[in-house]
This record gives C-alpha cells, structure tokens and sequence, in this order.
C-alpha cells in the first residue's frame, strides 16, 4: 500500500514537472492536458486518476510547496519565518508561479493560494488559542490573507521589488494591529 501511494506521487510530481516544462512555452490556459502528458511520457488516463484538470495540477503543485515551506511553523517558527521560507521557494520556482499567477479562470492558483493560507493561519490561531476565531477576527485575517496573496503576485510579476526577507516584512508591518496583537500574544509573530 505504502508503495502504491509513493508511485502515485512520484506519478504526480512528473506531471507537475511536464507541466512547468509547457509553461515555458505557453500560458496554462493555453496547455492541454495531451501536451502535459506528451511531455510527460504518460497518458491521459494516467493524468486524469491523478487530477480533475490541469489547474487541479498547478494547485496541487503549489500545496506541496507551500506545505513544505511552513512545515517547521507549528514546531514554534514565527510567521516570518514561515513566510521567508514561502517566498525563497517562491524564487525557486519563479517560472511556475508567474505563469499559474496569470490565470484568472474557475479553480485558479490566487484563489486556492488565498483559501490555503488562511485555513493555514485560521488553524494555528485556533489551536494555540484553543477557542474558535470571533467573526471580526475572522474579517481582519481574510482581509489580510487577500492582500498578502496580491502582493506575493506583484512581486512575482516584478512590480515592487525586495528579498524573501523585506517582503515577509511588508507584509507582516501592513498586518492589521488587531490581528498582530493576537498573532504576538500567541507567539506566532
């Protein structure tokens, strides 16, 4: 069983690769899944036991980057730090996020990006806290998981400028004071 799950994964991340090896060329939303599994050596039958469509691919791709880049925050890392690791990974994978940044269709990345951290920050408020986020909270976090996810966009499309470490900074300077007080006394930030 063991072995099956880790075949299917690394199934998963050759198509991830074949798709970031077509997004040198075209738009995503100009990809087919037969060019990902051209590319890939593999068919679509294959493609489609893995994923729903092609943007279930790139979501899936940037699930693992991203969860592999806030692996350590539960373990007492500070919101920087699980955001400094984002964005260096961010860096590494620049192709791949300017190209599924630009797609604004149904199941896009900036929607799943956005739902993703802030599931991420509400679980962590929720489980050090060990109460339930209050709806004003809750308003002040998906404001600022919005506003996080366009300025890690800008930056990807090179429209403001900064390291992994000064943007990880903006970003936790324009955090609503509410919401940094509760990140502070949490020993989140």
């Amino acid at each position: 069983m063991a072995d099956m799950r880790r075949t299917k994964e690394r199934m998963k991340y050759r198509l991830a690769e074949a798709m970031k090896e077509c997004m040198r060329h075209s738009p995503v939303e100009k990809i087919t899944v037969k060019e990902i599994t051209e590319t890939c050596g593999t068919t679509r039958q294959t493609f489609y036991r893995n994923f729903q469509d092609k943007y279930d691919l790139v979501n899936w791709y940037f699930d693992k980057i991203l969860l592999e880049s806030f692996e350590h925050m539960g373990e007492g890392k500070t919101v920087r730090e699980g955001l400094v690791n984002k964005f260096h990974y961010i860096e590494k994978e620049k192709l791949f996020f300017k190209a599924a940044f630009k797609n604004d269709d149904q199941n896009n990345l900036r929607d799943h990006d956005f739902h993703l951290i802030l599931k991420f920050y509400t679980e962590r408020i929720e489980q050090k806290s060990g109460r339930t986020m209050s709806v004003h909270l809750r308003f002040l976090l998906e404001m600022y998981c919005q506003g996080s996810v366009y300025m890690t966009v800008q930056w990807v499309f090179g429209r403001i400028e900064g390291t992994p470490e000064q943007l990880a900074e903006s970003l936790i300077a324009a955090m609503p004071e509410e919401l940094a007080g509760v990140f502070k006394e949490l020993e989140l930030l």
